[in-house]
């Protein structure tokens, strides 16, 4: 059984299973851009010279803000699949 095939098995349920924090802020970041990003998520890393280190340090360690942008990232998906 090849690595995929085994990680699918382990999270069938988890839609962002093997989806790095990085990529989705990347996806977010270009579909909104920063402004209209910090607009639908109040964080000050989004607002005050934002960029992708900074917000990745601090998602990382804050649960609640990693969450927020993973359910945005989630309803953008979806959105996407309708078009």
């Amino acid at each position: 059984m090849d690595k995929e095939n085994l990680y699918q098995k382990e999270q069938p349920n988890n839609p962002l299973h093997g989806i790095k924090l990085a990529a989705i802020l990347d996806s977010l970041v270009e579909e909104y851009g920063w402004e209209r990003l910090a607009m639908k998520i109040n964080i000050n890393c989004f607002k005050n010279n934002p960029s992708l280190k900074s917000s990745l340090k601090f998602l990382r360690k804050t649960p609640w803000a990693r969450d927020k942008v993973e359910r945005l990232y989630l309803d953008l998906v979806k959105k996407k699949s309708r078009q």
